[in-house]
């Protein structure tokens, strides 16, 4: 089980904090706004009313002693501080950041601490011209280390490849398949 630091208890950040504790992990969210502790929706966190940008409330925290810390705040700005704060100055391993303008992006990367940037507009994107294409490739993700970029094609009935097997097809070099529907 992990401990998982949230920061940002909007609704993106009680979201995933519900579906943590749902699967037992320890989970804390932090907010500096008094409103968003009043949600009894997530009352088995541990709660902390205060800036995730500071180090005092990183360190009252103990982000130190969690496996991931999630910067889910609706501000990229105060994701980039909090994710660059808690990977330089608590070393934690993975570190989660919510991109919230896709314009920010190419900013969500190793060099401010960001492990996994999940950009809600691009995923959205990636999904909408997934159901309107066929035959082309869609773009659904790409992991900021590896540089490593998961695509998605949906085959059209006519393609030659439709009814061959996957060993039969010439896969591009570093191609590999992870799912067939």
């Amino acid at each position: 089980l992990m401990r998982v630091v949230i920061a940002g208890a909007g609704s993106v950040g009680r979201s995933i904090a519900r579906e943590l504790l749902a699967h037992d992990h320890e989970v804390v969210l932090i907010d500096r706004q008094p409103t968003a502790m009043r949600v009894a929706s997530v009352a088995e966190a541990d709660w902390l009313l205060a800036d995730a940008c500071e180090l005092s409330t990183l360190s009252e925290a103990k982000v130190d002693e969690c496996d991931v810390i999630v910067a889910a705040t609706g501000d990229d700005k105060a994701n980039l501080v909090i994710a660059l704060l808690a990977k330089t100055e608590f070393g934690v391993p993975r570190v989660v950041a919510r991109v919230n303008n896709p314009k920010n992006e190419w900013m969500f990367d190793e060099s401010w601490g960001v492990d996994v940037a999940v950009s809600t507009p691009r995923l959205m994107t990636a999904l909408v011209e997934e159901a309107v294409s066929v035959g082309d490739l869609v773009r659904i993700f790409e992991f900021q280390q590896s540089q490593a970029i998961l695509v998605e094609m949906t085959l059209p009935p006519a393609s030659p490849w439709a009814t061959r097997r996957v060993g039969e097809v010439p896969w591009p070099p570093d191609t590999v398949l992870t799912c067939l529907v």
